[in-house]
Order: C-alpha cells, then sequence, then structure tokens
C-alpha cells in the first residue's frame, strides 16, 4: 500500500528529510548486586552490537532501503551502537563508467541506535532504553516499521517524534512541504500492539511535526522479576508499584 499522498504529482528535485526517533524504555527489578549484574550481562548478551544492527537491517528492508555501510560498537562497560548508512532502492547504486570515474544519485538516509542500561536506582529498578533514529530523504516514510520496532524489544515506556523537513517540488515546479499523509503517529501502529498501552499525541499539523508518547497499562508481574522469586510477595508487589511509579515519572518527565 502507498503512503504518498495521491493528489501530488512530484517532479525531480526532492530533498524532503522525514526523521523518526523511537525512543523505549523497559523494566526489571534487581536488588542484589548478584541480580543486578545478571541482568546487565543479560542486557549486554541479548542487545549487543551485532544484534543491534541485525535490527536496523532488517529496518532498511521493511522501509525498502538499501543498506549501503555499517559501523557498530559494544562500549565498556556497557552499551552498544550502531550506524547503518542506505539509500532508496533503486537509487542507491554506484555506476561506474568507462574511465573509472564514479556517479553517484543517491537519496541520502540513515538508520542509528544506542542502548543505555541502568542498575544504579537505589530501589533496585533497573531500567534499559534505546534511542533508534531514522533519517531519510525521497520518498520513503519511514513510519511503516514501528510495528517491528515494538517487536524487536520489550517496551513499558515508547517516546515517538516524527518531524518532515524540507521540500520536494510537483510537476509545475511548485515547492511541497509534505508528499504523504500522517494524522497521528498511531495510524501507523498495529491496534493488536495499541491496545497494550494509554497514548498521548502531540500534533503540529502546519509545522509537520508529530509526537506520540506510549505508556503500558497492564504490567505482568512474572516479567519483572527473576524466574524464581514470588511477584506475588508482598516485599515484591511493592517493587511492582515502583516499577509503575518509575514509568509514570518518564512518560510525564517528572523529577525522579
Amino acid at each position: 500500500m502507498s503512503l504518498l499522498r495521491d493528489d501530488v504529482r512530484l517532479s525531480g528535485f526532492n530533498n524532503l528529510t522525514k526523521v523518526v526517533s523511537f525512543n523505549l524504555y523497559d523494566f526489571f527489578v534487581a536488588r542484589t548486586e548478584r541480580e543486578r549484574l545478571g541482568y546487565v550481562a543479560w542486557i549486554d548478551e541479548q542487545f549487543s552490537a551485532a544484534r543491534i544492527t541485525g535490527i536496523l537491517r532488517e529496518i532498511a528492508r521493511i522501509i525498502d532501503a538499501e543498506v549501503l555501510s555499517v559501523s557498530d560498537q559494544d562500549y565498556e562497560p556497557h552499551g552498544a551502537s550502531s550506524l547503518v548508512l542506505m539509500s532508496d532502492l533503486g537509487h542507491g547504486k554506484l555506476k561506474h563508467s568507462t574511465n573509472s570515474s564514479v556517479a553517484a544519485h543517491l537519496t541520502k538516509s540513515h538508520l542509528c541506535a544506542h542502548t543505555y542500561p541502568d542498575w544504579t536506582d537505589p530501589k533496585g529498578i533497573c531500567s534499559f532504553r534505546v534511542d533508534i533514529d531514522i533519517a531519510t530523504c525521497g520518498t520513503i516514510v519511514p513510519l511503516r516499521a514501528l510495528d517491528y520496532m515494538f517487536e524487536s524489544f520489550e517496551n513499558d515506556v515508547v517516546i515517538i517524534d516524527y518531524v518532515v523537513r524540507g521540500f520536494t517540488r510537483d510537476a509545475e515546479g511548485k515547492r511541497v512541504y509534505m508528499d504523504h499523509v500522517v494524522r497521528s503517529i498511531q495510524d501507523f501502529i498495529s491496534p493488536e500492539i495499541l491496545a497494550n498501552y494509554h497514548c498521548e499525541d502531540l500534533v503540529l499539523q502546519n509545522e509537520n511535526i508529530w509526537q506520540t508518547k506510549m505508556i503500558r497499562t497492564r504490567l505482568d508481574p512474572g516479567e519483572y522479576f527473576n524466574a524464581d522469586l514470588d511477584p506475588t510477595a508482598p516485599e515484591n508487589r511493592a517493587a511492582l508499584e515502583d516499577v509503575r511509579r518509575e514509568m509514570v515519572g518518564i512518560f510525564y518527565g517528572w523529577p525522579g
């Protein structure tokens, strides 16, 4: 299904830049040093630079972009980053002439991701944050990858920003500042995913700026504790309430 506007016939020049910032937070209860170290070791293994790069490659495939180069890094002591340069499929091939000179027409785009594990909360509420930025030019609509990003991570709080800048031209040469229709970022997320969250939107339609904030509404206690702990014990029920307060604080930007 095409997401581009059918009332605009584009021609030639196009420097529209579309940027999605996908910021997620996941939480876990780890109150002893052993539990904290185990949690961070699990995060480092599950979300290594190689795994993050694999996720970014799949995002590129979903939005019909071609991967040109990759750079990734695992950090000491913890965390990882990945950067993927890409182009719109069909426009990113380098063409070599007979005299070995190189000409290229690229719709310049990139994907990047950074991970931030935090196990220093005095109450033992560990958090894992991932920031994914998708910056595209041309006709690519990066919002198409949102469902896959939800499927790739555990997401307790999610903040998604979408900004469109630059312009293209229609067949008569007039500037066009938006080549597709966006009412809400929620329209690009499946109803099955949305059913798990309370969502709030910020829409500056005339400025081509959208934001959707999401917070999980039902917490499954089994997802926030080690398998050998009883999540129904009074101290663990209290810890789950601490998790909920952390989520609400991040959602509304309250100080910790």
